[in-house]
C-alpha cells in the first residue's frame, strides 16, 4: 500500500505510477490516498485548496476507467484525456482505492466510493461514530457497506502483547487490516524494523 495525497499530482500519473506498482507487486498493491490539509503545498503546487475533495473524486473515477479500459476519453470538469491508455494495464482492474478519512464529508466519500478507509482515531465512541457514516454513505450509494476495509494503526512500542491487545480491539472494531508504526521506536537499522514487524506478526499469529 501508498499512501498519497492525490489532489497534488496529475491524474494519469498517479494511475501508471500505480499500475506499475500493481504489477511489482504481482496484483497486491492498495492505492491510499489523502485529501490534503496544507494550503500552502496547494499553492506552491498551482491547485486550488477549495475544490479538492471534489477533484478527489474525480480523479478516482478517472483512474478506475484508466486501470480497466484500455482506450479512454474523458472531459472532466480538472482532467481530459482523448483517446489514451495505460500499457501495461495493471494485475488488479481496478487497483483498490483506499481513503484517509478524518471529518464528516471524508467519511461519506469514503462510504461512496471507496473500497476502504483509514480512520485516524483509536478504538472506541468516536471510531463508531465514524464507521457509522462511512456505512450508511455506503448503503445510500447502493454500496455493501460489509464489503469496505479499515485500516486500524497502533504504534510498536516494545511489547509485543500490547500489540497484540490492540490488534484485538482494532478487530473487534471491525478493521480488516492494520498497520503497525515502527518509526519512532527507537530502531537503528532497516533490520531492526524488519525484526520488529517479523515478531509483532508472530505475536498476531500471522507467520506460520
Amino acid at each position: 500500500m501508498v499512501e498519497r495525497s492525490l489532489r497534488q499530482r496529475q491524474t494519469a500519473l498517479v494511475a501508471k505510477q500505480a499500475a506499475e506498482v500493481d504489477l511489482l507487486t504481482g496484483g497486491r498493491f492498495r492505492l491510499g490516498v489523502g485529501l490534503g490539509w496544507n494550503r500552502v503545498e496547494f499553492e506552491a503546487l498551482g491547485q486550488d485548496f477549495s475544490t479538492r475533495g471534489r477533484r478527489s473524486e474525480e480523479q478516482i473515477a478517472l483512474m478506475r476507467r484508466l486501470w480497466t479500459e484500455q482506450t479512454v476519453t474523458f472531459d472532466g470538469e480538472f482532467d481530459r484525456v482523448t483517446g489514451a491508455g495505460l500499457a501495461p494495464m495493471p494485475v488488479q482492474r481496478p487497483i483498490p482505492v483506499w481513503i484517509g478519512a478524518q471529518a464528516p464529508p471524508s467519511y461519506r466519500r469514503a462510504g461512496r466510493l471507496a473500497d476502504g478507509w483509514f480512520p485516524q482515531m483509536s478504538p472506541g465512541p468516536e471510531l463508531d461514530e465514524a464507521k457509522a457514516m462511512v456505512e450508511e454513505a455506503a448503503t445510500q450509494a447502493g454500496r455493501d457497506p460489509s464489503a469496505l476495509g479499515m485500516e486500524g494503526r497502533l504504534a510498536w512500542r516494545g511489547d509485543a502483547d500490547e500489540v497484540a491487545e490492540l490488534a484485538a480491539r482494532w478487530r473487534e472494531s471491525g478493521a480488516t487490516h492494520i498497520a503497525i508504526d515502527t518509526m519512532r521506536a527507537g530502531l537503528a537499522t532497516v533490520d531492526d524494523h524488519l525484526a520488529v514487524l517479523a515478531g509483532a506478526a508472530d505475536a498476531l499469529g500471522l507467520r506460520g
